[in-house]
């Protein structure tokens, strides 16, 4: 057991009973105690509804094919959280964890209480500081206009398939959530967008001419290339990591490209865990849709065993809604987050002429499910999924960075 680890986490789990806090004040003055570090950093900077996580991914491997040393920033993780702040595919270790936290907390007092996500954000970036990072790919958190790691200019701003979500913070409409995630927008850095809603697409170009910053749609997947992730939403993923990389001037040849695509690493996202069992962190309506597409082309018509646990915040209802037209029947888990709705609650949603069980944790639902014919699907959050990784003990095997 690593007790100063584990003290140094529980500390800073605890901070999340502060909740969410939208704003750039508490992380600039948490970084301006460090010494502006993400001055000394470059950065690609990520914002989305569906998809950053994958773009993320996407853009790091490739960089690291083509020898560039990179920090990859994302959220959540699925296993541990050292998952979160990675160096050329390594997570930060645990040492290097305590060090930070103990240097972020000094800064920390009773009239100074950032939260959790602006203490994560500004001990990566003092991480990639001192690891001599060259390249930071940079995910935002909760949207955009004031996620705390908007305090950056990157080389490129990313916008990734924007949708309903995140409603109590974001807004209640398309036009409103596509405002706050197209914050990332600098003046006169160039801005690479997937295809989007045309209230979304408006609302994104507004905000890119008042800035004047050229602003590129990819509207065609990159179906020329293997992409190591299934679906083919992923290839329109790639084709947004590969223009933005172009776009940043980063320097990733053709070569880095074809290895980056066809050997990254991204655990959760349509995962086949073995013949029978697939993992996918869909935790919204539009992610779910995208989750059935994809099984129609990889699973055919195979019906599925479905393991579902969601947050209460979530449309829980379309999502099981959509999953009902696979589902042999529901399997219904609580998650492990304060935010996890109730077994009682989701099973409500399951239509009446699907089996429906409630089962009080994820490892009997797994164990249950084991003993039907069916494919098995595990689905409505990363947090469900990363426990289940955990029940099938596939840390290492999991969250093995490739060799690059």
């Amino acid at each position: 057991m690593n007790a100063p680890y584990n003290a140094a986490i529980q500390w800073l789990f605890g901070t999340q009973n502060r909740g969410v806090k939208l704003g750039l004040e508490n992380v600039s003055r948490l970084l301006t105690a460090l010494g502006e570090p993400q001055n000394e950093l470059r950065f690609v900077h990520i914002a989305g509804t569906n998809g950053k996580g994958s773009v993320c991914a996407m853009i790091d491997s490739i960089c690291r094919c083509a020898g560039i040393r990179t920090g990859l920033f994302t959220s959540p993780h699925l296993i541990r959280f050292n998952e979160r702040i990675q160096v050329s595919g390594t997570p930060i270790s645990d040492e290097a964890v305590v060090r930070g936290i103990d240097q972020v907390g000094r800064f920390i007092d009773e009239r100074f209480h950032p939260t959790f996500f602006e203490i994560t954000t500004a001990l990566a970036f003092d991480h990639f500081r001192k690891q001599g990072v060259e390249l930071v790919v940079l995910e935002t958190g909760l949207g955009g206009r004031l996620d705390a790691t908007n305090v950056v200019c990157p080389l490129v701003s990313v916008l990734t398939s924007i949708d309903l979500d995140h409603q109590n913070w974001l807004g209640n409409s398309l036009a409103q959530i596509a405002t706050e995630k197209g914050g990332i927008i600098k003046p006169g850095i160039p801005v690479v967008s997937a295809p989007q809603h045309p209230e979304v697409r408006v609302a994104l170009e507004r905000i890119a001419e008042e800035r004047s910053a050229p602003i590129t749609f990819v509207e065609n997947p990159l179906n020329e290339q293997n992409v190591a992730l299934a679906g083919s939403h992923q290839r329109l993923n790639a084709a947004v990591a590969t223009v933005a990389i172009q776009q940043a001037a980063i320097g990733a040849g053709p070569r880095a490209v074809r290895e980056g695509l066809a050997d990254m690493h991204w655990p959760g996202r349509f995962q086949r865990y073995d013949d029978r069992l697939i993992l996918d962190g869909a935790h919204n309506p539009a992610a779910t849709k995208q989750l059935i597409q994809t099984w129609e082309e990889c699973v055919k018509p195979q019906r599925a065993t479905i393991i579902f646990g969601g947050l209460r915040d979530k449309d829980l209802e379309n999502m099981i809604s959509t999953l009902s037209h696979l589902a042999a029947r529901f399997l219904i888990v609580p998650v492990r987050s304060n935010r996890t709705a109730s077994t009682e609650e989701i099973a409500r949603f399951v239509p009446k002429h699907l089996p429906c069980t409630q089962c009080p944790s994820a490892e009997k639902a797994l164990a249950l499910a084991r003993s039907f014919e069916d494919q098995i699907l595990v689905t409505g959050s990363l947090f469900l999924v990363g426990e289940i990784l955990s029940i099938l003990d596939l840390a290492q095997k999991t969250l093995q960075p490739s060799n690059q």
